[in-house]
This record gives C-alpha cells, structure tokens and sequence, in this order.
C-alpha cells in the first residue's frame, strides 16, 4: 500500500507558498509536487508489474466460483444422508464404501476449491487494496490539479510583479486626459488625492459595519473594526503608491491589473471582519495611476521643449552674434574704402593731368570695391532684421544611420556649414554630407513645409524634434521645388569618406584573419 508522507501533505505545501515573498519556500514546495508525483508514477508502475489488472478482471469469477462450492456442499451432504440411510444394510457395504470414495474425492476436491476459494479471497483483498489506491490516486490527483491551478495563479501574480514579463503589453496608451500642461496635471492629481482623503475621513472608503462585540463589549469591537479599516486603507494605499510611483509606458494596463489585484487580494483578507474597500476609491485609485503616467509623460515633453527652445535661442544668439560681427565688419570696410576714395580724390586734384590716369583706375577699383561693401552691408542689414531668413540644410550621415537617411533643419548663421559640422560632433562616429544648402527668406516656412511631407517617414514617429526622415533624396529635391523658386542644386551621392574607409579598413583586417 502507497502510504503519503507528511511533506508531500497539502497543508504542508499550502504552508510554503503562503510564504511565497521569501522566494525559496515555493520553489521546495514545486519539488516536493514533482518528488510526490514521481512516487505516484513507480506505485503505479509496481501495480502494473503485478498484474493488478488481471486480478481485478478475476472479480467477476468469483461469485460463480463460490455457487460451485456451495453446491457441492450441499451434495457432500446429500451423500453423508444416504450413507446414514444404508448403514444398517450390511448387503451395501460395496455401495457404501463406493460412496465413500465419492465422499473422499468430493472431500479432495471440496479442499481443492477451498484453497482455490482462499487464493481469490486473497485476490478480492487486493482488488480492494487496488481500489483504495486507485480511490487514494483520485484524490491525489485532485490534489495535483487543486496544486496546478495555485502554481498558475501564483504564475500569473509573478506576471504581474516583473515588469520585464510585461512586454507584450509594448506600445502606448492613448492619453486619457490630454491636459495642456503638467501644471492642469499637477492640479488634477491634488484633487483625486484631496478627495480620496475625504472619503477616509468620512468612512465612506470601505463598507463596514461597526456593530461588532468583542467579550460582550461593543467599544472594543467598534475599535477592533476601526483598527481593520486603517490597515486595510494603509495596506492598499502603500501597494497603490508603489505601482503608481513605477509607471511606465510599457506596463500602464500591467499596473491597473496590479491595482484591481490588489483590491480583491485585501478585501479578501478582510472578509471575515465584513470589512471591505469601496469601487468608488478604487477607481480614483486608477485615475491616479493614469494621471500620473500622463503628469510624468508631460512633463517629459515640457523637459524636452525647454532644452529644444533653449537650443533654439543658443542657435538665434550665435546667429545674431555672427551677423552683429558681420554688420560691424562691413561697416569698418565700407568706412575704410570711402576714406580711401575721398583721399585718392584729394590726390587727384593735386596731382598734374598727365599723371592721373593711374590714379583713375585706382578710384574706379576702389569704388567698385565700396559698391560690393554696401551690398554686402544690405545683406547682412536684411539679415539682422529679417528673423526668418535663413539656411534649409539636407545632410545624411550613412554610417551612423544606414542609406536614405536624412536630417532636414534650419540654421540662421551667416556660415551655415559651422552648424553643420557642430552635428557631427563627438556624439556620431562619422561626419555629416550636405546634399543640400537652401537659402531662403522665410527658412522656418520651408523647413515645415518638408517636415509634413514626409511626416509619415519620421525615424522618431513619438518626438517630432528629431528632424530624421528615411526618404528618397528625389523625392526632397521635388517638395523642395514646390515650395521654393529658386534653383537649387542637390548632391545626390553622399562622399561619406570617414565611413567608407572604415570599411575598407576592416575588410582588409577580416582578410588578414
């Protein structure tokens, strides 16, 4: 007989996975099942050795078998009568010893089915014994699927708990609220945790009775309620701050579950005392957990604008900076070739005829000098004073971003190739190629303009400041001349020279290898 071991018990199991947070408790409690299911399976297997099963299909003989015996018993006895009958006959001895011989062989063949009937009593005791097993194998094996379904369970919980199991919930959540600010954000969350805190005030948190008695005393079962209600509310609150505190993108409908887990977890713990906590603050629970996500995203995006908008200004003031120095420069030139020319005038008129034909040429070179100073000056006045004017650059970087990869910004500096080469600073492996330099007198307009076409093509699909496009070169150079009505060349082929060597490079070394 299979006898169950007191480790293999479910109360013994059921002991190590209520401590399920030290970890190591359900992981013996898991071993001793597979431990207790292998034994089942050699118990099972000795029976089938044994041929359980031929015994158990002898169950039906045996009740033919003990008619047979009993109706020889009652023949045996038939006979002893009618010898008991003939014995005062001394003529029948031969009958009688001849009866006797029938007695003896029916004695011997009584003994016979008498031994046959133990040796099937001794099978029906191990059809019984293989029915108690088979009784005893049921119940384990209820046990076993009672034992699968908390494994499962507990499953799922650690499902819950790691974050890095959640993956298959990758992609974001549509903003429930879509407030314009982290300020209306901030406001909102007050007023979900304003009133959270008013329902505990006015006991309306939790469905509870307080007409509870303990040793005859209702103020001690009133405070024993009390007490539950603050634990239970403490409980919950501290679960909820901490699921609500890790919020993330990939885990925001994880983390509700959490919360609706939680939920029916401690009102479970407290069903015994009637004690449980309302839908109501439930789910201003979860209003919370999406409010923050959101109060978190948009403040993400206000970081971002601020560092884009102080990017922007540091460009602004580099680019006033450079026409400031330019405007100086020119009207230092253009002061410069008007004192020359004033002087070579006054040299003329005291200079004879005859030799005023250099200095002629001379004047003319200098006031032509003067005109291209004053252009320039008018330039770099419109500059100063047109804000959007400006440089629309299309640059790739191949060996950074890979083939039809481009960058499409805006600069305003008089030397648009120094924000060109500022990009490819430290922060990318390779220099960018320019394929396209567009002056324009309205840059931001033009820069739109290309960022909508192909906004569709965006590397960044969530932060629309990063200005990568995987698109056909072709295809820029038309929106481009939709929208501009100047010509405008285009490099096509990226010279991406640091790249292309690397590469060199390094199939000469795998050649070597």
């Amino acid at each position: 007989m299979y006898k169950e071991k007191i480790i293999y018990s479910s109360w013994f199991t059921g002991l190590l996975f209520a401590f399920w947070f030290l970890i190591i408790p359900p992981i013996i409690a898991i071993v001793l099942i597979i431990k207790r299911n292998k034994d089942l399976k050699d118990f099972q297997n000795i029976l089938a050795e044994n041929n359980i099963e031929e015994i158990i299909n002898n169950k039906d003989n045996i009740a033919t078998i003990k008619e047979e015996l009993k109706l020889l018993t009652n023949k045996k006895q038939q006979i002893q009568e009618e010898v008991e009958k003939y014995k005062p006959v001394t003529d029948l001895l031969e009958v009688k010893e001849k009866i006797s011989n029938e007695i003896n062989e029916l004695s011997d063949k009584s003994e016979a089915l008498s031994r046959k009937v133990n040796d099937i009593q001794m099978l029906i005791d191990i059809e019984e014994s293989k029915h108690n097993v088979t009784l005893e194998i049921e119940s384990l094996n209820n046990n076993k699927q009672l034992i699968v379904e908390e494994v499962n369970n507990l499953q799922e919980e650690v499902i819950l708990l790691k974050d890095e199991l959640l993956m298959q919930s990758f992609g974001f959540t549509n903003p429930k609220y879509g407030f314009e600010s982290s300020e209306v954000y901030q406001n909102k969350l007050n007023d979900i945790r304003q009133e959270q805190k008013q329902l505990v005030k006015e006991k309306r948190a939790t469905n509870h009775s307080l007409d509870w008695t303990i040793g005859n005393d209702k103020n001690k079962g009133r405070e024993f309620i009390l007490d539950t209600i603050k634990l239970t509310l403490r409980a919950f609150n501290n679960e909820c701050d901490n699921i609500i505190n890790k919020v993330k993108y990939n885990n925001i409908e994880a983390s509700e579950k959490r919360i609706r887990k939680v939920f029916d977890d401690v009102n479970k713990l407290t069903d015994m005392q009637s004690v449980t906590i309302t839908n109501q603050y439930l789910n201003l629970k979860i209003e919370e957990l999406y409010l923050k996500y959101e109060f978190e995203q948009k403040k993400q995006e206000e970081k971002e604008e601020q560092l884009e908008i102080k990017e922007r200004m540091r460009e602004e003031a580099k680019a006033l900076k450079e026409l400031e120095k330019a405007k100086e420069k020119v009207e230092k030139e253009e002061r410069h070739f008007e004192q020359a020319i004033e002087k070579l005038k006054k040299q003329m008129e005291e200079t004879a005829d005859n030799q005023q034909s250099k200095l002629i040429e001379k004047l003319k070179e200098l006031e032509k000098q003067l005109e291209e100073t004053k252009k320039n000056k008018e330039d770099v006045l419109y500059r100063v004073q047109n804000t959007r004017a400006g440089y629309v650059y299309i640059i790739s970087n191949i060996g950074s971003f890979g083939e039809n990869v481009f960058k499409i910004g805006m600069t305003r500096r008089l030397e648009p190739m120094d924000r060109v080469k500022e990009l490819g600073d430290a922060s990318v492996p390779f220099t960018f190629d320019v394929h396209g330099m567009i002056f324009s007198e309205d840059a931001p307009a033009l820069e739109n303009a290309l960022h909508k076409a192909f906004a569709d093509r965006r590397l960044n699909r969530v932060n629309e400041r990063k200005e990568f496009f995987r698109v056909d070169l072709k295809e820029i150079e038309n929106v481009v001349k939709k929208n501009h009505n100047k010509t405008v060349e285009f490099t096509k082929l990226a010279e991406a020279e640091e790249y292309r060597k690397s590469v060199q490079i390094e199939k000469k070394s795998l050649q070597v290898v």
